[in-house]
């Protein structure tokens, strides 16, 4: 009955905290993205400062899109009164910077790769960043070309840290980014390409068998005294 019950939990937990995880993590992108929005412009029927935000997105893509000579001359204004303020424009070039970088980049996060580290005798999951640029190039290597190889720690995607890597050591690996994102987010426990749902039932199985023997072990003891 115990093993039934907690097989039923294990279970349980499975199926709802992805569901409650994610419905938190949107739950609180929406209210902090309306309380900012609705502090500015108090509108109260609900979902109206995400609403807003989407429409001023959309308004400002298609100002851009289509009057762009009248946007490059608003922006490059904007980015001259910007760049004469010392704080703002480290703030405002880092931000623009990043943003180019994750929205118009075709290579970032794109494909995943092996690379030998910590050391040559063990193969690590990254994933391919741009290319070196011309200024960082010259000091890897004048003889090979090398790739810049971003490592996530596991279990926090949002940290890591970029390693150059010469581009013959690193193998490019035929799984989705997805496919591995979950490996590393789980610690290796969700492999690439693996039935989860047959993984875990090896598991509950091998768990009932332990049990089972560790129960006659007691049993035996019993009897022995």
């Amino acid at each position: 009955m115990m093993n039934r019950l907690s097989h039923y939990f294990i279970n349980g937990l499975i199926v709802l905290v992805p569901i409650v995880i994610t419905y938190f993590v949107i739950a609180t992108v929406f209210a902090l993205v309306e309380g900012i929005v609705e502090s500015y412009i108090p509108l109260k029927f609900p979902g109206a400062g995400v609403a807003l935000l989407i429409i001023v997105i959309l308004v400002a893509g298609w100002i851009t899109s289509t009057w762009t000579w009248a946007s490059q001359r608003i922006i490059s204004y904007f980015e001259t009164v910007v760049d004469k303020i010392p704080v703002v424009k480290f703030i405002y070039n880092s931000v623009k910077r990043v943003s180019t970088m994750l929205f118009e980049s075709k290579t970032m996060f794109s494909q995943v790769v092996l690379i030998p580290y910590p050391h040559p005798n063990v193969k690590t999951i990254g994933f391919l960043m741009p290319k070196p640029s011309s200024l960082l190039a010259p000091y890897l290597s004048k003889d090979e070309e090398y790739e810049s190889v971003f490592l996530p720690w596991s279990l926090n995607m949002t940290s890591g840290f970029n390693v150059f890597v010469p581009k013959k050591d690193i193998i490019y690996v035929d799984i989705s980014v997805e496919d591995a994102f979950q490996y590393i987010l789980t610690a290796g426990g969700v492999m690439p390409g693996a039935d989860v749902k047959a993984d875990l039932a090896k598991i509950q199985e091998v768990k009932e068998k332990m049990e089972k023997a560790q129960q006659e072990k007691n049993m035996d003891s019993v009897e022995n005294k």
